[in-house]
């Protein structure tokens, strides 16, 4: 079962871009947790309109107790995931955060979760906030 969201609205960066935001967030889907786990997946294309790289440090929402920025890799026939410390995004390129690569590992759920804000920083700075809602069923 897939919950993707669909709607980006609250937008904030500290700096500006006549083209547009320096960084913008596209294609977010949030899987649901495995039975028996509370521990989900993010997907989603982040893409840097900036003249300068982005470093992704930490990722937070007031709906997750922890994000945390995970690849996952495949050595021999072995399956292996492991945390990275950051995210970087070339200027003027994408980054896909997708299945069997990089991905976010969103643990420790609050509750019922209708709304996910996430918010992305470089360093202590806060370049994004996204409020996403799940699609309605059916869809």
């Amino acid at each position: 079962m897939k919950i993707f969201l669909l709607v980006l609205t609250g937008l904030l960066s500290s700096c500006s871009n006549e083209s547009g935001p320096p960084l913008v967030a596209t294609d977010l889907e949030l899987t649901a947790a495995m039975p028996g786990t509370s521990t989900s997946a993010a997907y989603l294309t982040l893409t840097n309109n900036s003249d300068e790289l982005i470093r992704i440090t930490k990722v937070s929402s007031p709906q997750y107790g922890l994000i945390e920025i995970h690849e996952s890799t495949v050595e021999g026939d072995i399956a292996r995931m492991r945390q990275v410390s950051e995210l970087e995004i070339n200027p003027h390129q994408s980054v896909r955060l997708q299945r069997g690569g990089i991905h976010l590992m969103m643990m420790q759920p609050m509750a019922n979760i209708e709304n996910v804000t996430l918010n992305l920083y470089d360093g202590k700075l806060l370049l994004m906030s996204m409020r996403t809602k799940p699609a309605v069923a059916g869809n």
